[in-house]
């Protein structure tokens, strides 16, 4: 990508937006998506090795939960840590500061 021509004048405001950086809808978008399809391959696979009705919280009785209950708060379990990871990771990524 080719750098911007910097304008000659002196009244360059240089806390005007950039017209090239993403909307929050679109950022959401990059972190929320891969997470979805992230939890379902990491539900699937902890879900071939674990049975749902035979968990339970810390050596207590087992979870009297139906399959898909536990399926459906794993999944979201799953995701929220997923889309926080990725949130974290794009906001730390530093952008190439504008010339």
């Amino acid at each position: 990508m080719l750098p911007r021509p910097v304008p000659e004048s002196a009244d360059v405001d240089d806390t005007a937006d950039d017209d090239d950086a993403p909307s929050f809808g679109a950022r959401a978008l990059t972190v929320l998506w891969p997470a979805f399809v992230m939890a379902g391959v990491l539900e699937a696979l902890v879900f071939v090795v674990v049975d749902p009705e035979s968990l339970s919280w810390w050596g207590a009785e087992p979870l009297d939960w139906s399959r898909s209950a536990v399926y459906t708060v794993s999944f979201f379990i799953f995701w929220a840590v997923i889309a926080t990871a990725s949130a974290i990771t794009q906001l730390l990524h530093e952008h190439e500061p504008p010339r």
